[in-house]
């Protein structure tokens, strides 16, 4: 009996074959958007781990640079190999960009000393010999080599036109992440560097490591390795890229509720009359259950194919966030994982439960005589509505509740899913209340007409409405939080990077140069700073000094000050702290803290300043207070002021010339800030992608909605159209009622968008990355997004009321009744 009444059902297609294609667009694009930030962390997670393993063992300790951007000398290495440390190995790494904007990295070591330290891993291998060969080829990894679509003999252009290689691909898959590996003289060749930038070694004994330790110069540290430490960096991001796909799978869901809902409702008749003839109720829950798995297992399948192609696409614009942030590496080409791919079968299935167990248990609970009457969905939709109004006013006191916990970052997310999933349903109960009263309050009989037909319209559209607004105040709440972002750390790095050129040379050389730059005639003021790292039980803790110039004070961004901060810095027993400090240490101005010797206790906070991107501890002195306190110990720097900006390159080369200075020891601050913020509009390239995807699903779930209801409700326009309404009349009203549902739904979305931008700043970033910052708004990005939107609206309400439309009045009648 099953088979029969399934294909019964099932017949309900044939007639409208448009729920066919609705149905499945909505779940494939839930599927695909979660499928493909599934797929990302996933693949991201294990590249972390086959990446660190590559120099993991045996190489468990490293030396590296305290201080970025400086290397370790080379006649370090050597008296290192000559004290008997034969089992450790140099690195350099070159940074390059290929022609497709692909930043990738060349690893350059040293095969004769991997292969005397290594009997596996990397040095197992005949092609590590013909990397100190000419032409200096380069090992890649056979992922990367199929992303480029390299074979071996290829060569690799880069963004400046000239090319490495020829490539060796790595066919025994010992290699991963965006990186190639050559001899390190190619590496220092192509960059122009000298030293190496970290030293492996391998295990030792803890007099061995000690003895080590001792024989490293100021400004070095050994550190032993661990695997966890990159996850941890870069699970915020990875929490806030699944945050945008999980609500890019709901706006989904939601398409996929609407055309469910519709097809039940549609097929109440149908229904009525196997119930009439004998057929159980348990054999039509069987055989609609039936129905919703085929649904599942073709939406999982499609989704994870589209979803496979998505991440793939966003997968290099991921790749270049996470090594521009964490000095990640990661493959670029993504393949198909039952890890990943049955998480999504898990989330298909609970979504298509939720989304289909309302509609089918009021199916098939109401009695078989009313549904054979053509029961209309509008009839009970306003009660719906009120439900749902319910369990939003219950789902806000939960919020309410989770906002007085302790705060945290997960605390942060949950607070943000309650209070949208609340809004959200209140959504379409409050649009309806409205459209509901402006239909018995208006003077024109029209007006009350059309807010009436728009109340009922929300019987198909409501969801869809719902989906819509959750879409445009993430969009709105996003495009805040990444705009806010952008512009403080744009004015952030304006005010720290207040010198034009920054030094950094040995403490002997120091006060030379400064005193040579003061002489020439395009600086108008030099700069000293110095600092010192000291660990503590709260982690690392940088304490660096200032001068009392104007500049200096204004190359700070406070957040908090006592009054007169900058005259008790330098008169006072006082301190300034990093906003990141303030927040670890639960410090304020004006409280006073003990500091390691030789400063000693009883230091009073003179203010908190914003330092965004640093995570470690640090405190600000005067030079006055360092130098009694430190005396010459520490690391040395010099800003330098320019009066006519035309000279900054003369000048730089001047001064290498000059003192004989490598080119990591200048820098130009210029160029710092505009490759800063090219790795910043870079980075969330993707979040962007999503928010925009997940609004576009959300325009076309109403208009879906919008054209299977207008199908449905083909009657009452044939009724409209024989009473004396033209067809471009009803064209304009049916534009003109999605562009007013648009409108209301823009008003409920766009403070929400704003309370969404506060609550991520406020809470998920304080606490995932230990700041804080302003909040700005953009009203011109917020109306070109509503523009666009409502544009798109009001062409698809009047699009699917023409498609109506297009057939003769009397026919359309007659077919409907």
């Amino acid at each position: 009996m099953l088979f029969p009444v399934a294909k019964a059902l099932l017949g309900h297609y044939r007639k409208h074959p448009l729920q066919i294609f609705l149905v499945w667009l909505g779940l494939t694009l839930g599927v695909a958007l979660l499928v493909g930030v599934l797929a990302i962390n996933h693949h991201a997670k294990v590249s972390y781990s086959e990446g660190e393993k590559l120099f993991s063992n045996p190489f468990p300790n490293r030396i590296r640079s305290i201080q970025d951007n400086v290397v370790i000398p080379q006649a370090f290495y050597i008296n290192l190999r000559r004290a008997g440390y034969t089992s450790c190995m140099p690195i350099q790494t070159l940074h390059l960009e290929t022609n497709e904007k692909i930043d990738i990295s060349m690893v350059g070591i040293d095969p004769i000393a991997l292969m005397q330290i290594s009997s596996g891993n990397l040095a197992n291998t005949d092609n590590m010999l013909s990397l100190m060969r000419p032409p200096f080829p380069v090992l890649i990894s056979k992922p990367l080599a199929s992303y480029f679509s390299l074979k071996d003999g290829d060569y690799i252009e880069l963004k400046n036109q000239s090319n490495i290689g020829p490539v060796i691909v790595d066919k025994q898959n010992r290699l991963a992440g965006s990186r190639l590996f050559s001899d390190i003289a190619l590496t220092k060749m192509l960059g122009h560097k000298a030293g190496f930038n970290i030293i492996l070694c391998g295990a030792m004994s803890e007099q061995k490591k000690e003895r080590l330790e001792r024989m490293l110069p100021r400004g070095l540290q050994l550190e032993t390795h661990k695997e966890s430490g990159l996850t941890a960096l870069t699970n915020a991001f990875h929490t806030n890229l699944l945050a945008m796909g999980m609500l890019s799978f709901i706006v989904g869901l939601f398409i996929f509720y609407q055309a469910m809902s519709l097809s039940f409702v549609q097929r109440q008749p149908l229904v009525g009359t196997l119930r009439q003839i004998g057929v159980s109720t348990k054999e039509l829950i069987m055989a609609m259950s039936l129905e919703v798995i085929i649904w599942i297992i073709i939406g999982w399948i499609s989704g994870n194919f589209f979803g496979l192609l998505l991440a793939n696409e966003l997968m290099p614009t991921v790749s270049n966030s996470l090594y521009s942030l964490y000095n990640a590496e990661v493959d670029l080409l993504i393949s198909w994982s039952w890890d990943w791919s049955y998480q999504s079968l898990l989330m298909a299935v609970l979504g298509c439960v939720l989304a289909c167990g309302w509609p089918l248990y009021r199916l098939l609970t109401i009695e078989p005589i009313r549904l054979t009457a053509r029961l209309s969905l509008a009839r009970f939709a306003g009660k719906e509505f009120e439900v749902q109004a319910i369990i939003a006013c219950v789902i806000l006191v939960a919020a309410y509740l989770i906002n007085l916990l302790p705060h945290s970052h997960r605390n942060g997310f949950m607070l943000i899913g309650f209070l949208m999933i609340s809004i959200g349903l209140l959504t379409p109960f409050i649009i309806w209340k409205f459209f509901d009263w402006l239909s018995y309050t208006l003077p024109s009989a029209k007006a009350r007409w059309f807010f009436s037909d728009s109340a009922a319209s929300l019987s198909y559209r409501g969801v869809a409405a719902m989906a819509f607004m959750l879409a445009l105040a993430s969009n709105i709440g996003v495009e805040t939080m990444v705009g806010s972002f952008r512009a403080t750390t744009n004015n952030w790095l304006e005010q720290r990077l207040a010198a034009d050129i920054y030094i950094e040379p040995s403490k002997a050389s120091a006060g030379r140069i400064s005193y040579w730059l003061e002489k020439q005639p395009e600086v108008k003021s030099v700069w000293r700073q110095w600092k010192i790292d000291y660990q503590t039980e709260f982690g690392n803790l940088e304490i660096i000094s200032t001068g009392s110039t104007e500049g200096e004070k204004n190359a700070l961004t406070m957040k908090v000050a006592i009054p007169d901060y900058w005259y008790s810095l330098h008169h006072g027993r006082n301190v300034l702290i990093s906003e990141s400090m303030s927040l670890k240490w639960d410090l304020k101005p004006g409280d006073y803290i003990d500091l390691p010797a030789p400063m000693g206790n009883n230091w009073q906070i003179s203010g908190v300043y914003y330092d965004y991107g640093n995570p470690y501890n640090q405190l600000l002195l005067s030079h006055g207070t360092w130098l009694k306190a430190f005396g010459g110990q520490g690391k040395t720097g010099i800003g330098v002021v320019l009066t006519d900006q035309s000279k900054r390159t003369e000048l730089i080369g001047r001064v290498l010339k000059q003192y004989r200075l490598s080119a990591e020891q200048v820098s130009d601050n210029n160029n710092i800030q505009i490759q800063a913020m090219r790795v910043f509009d870079r980075t969330f390239i993707v979040t962007g992608t999503l928010g925009n995807l997940t609004l576009v699903i959300a325009v076309f779930g109403l208009f879906f909605a919008t054209l299977v209801g207008e199908i449905s409700r083909q009657r009452q326009t044939a009724l409209l159209r024989c009473l004396g309404l033209s067809g471009k009349e009803l064209v304009l009203l049916g534009g003109l009622q999605l562009l007013v549902i648009g409108l209301f739904t823009i008003l409920i979305a766009l403070p929400l968008g704003v309370i969404l931008s506060q609550l991520l700043i406020d809470i998920v970033m304080k606490y995932a990355f230990g700041w804080t910052m302003e909040i700005y708004y953009f009203p011109k990005e917020y109306a070109t997004t509503f523009l666009w939107t409502l544009l798109a609206l009001t062409v698809a309400g009047a699009g699917t009321i023409w498609r109506v439309t297009k057939r003769q009045a009397i026919t359309s009648l007659r077919e409907s009744l």
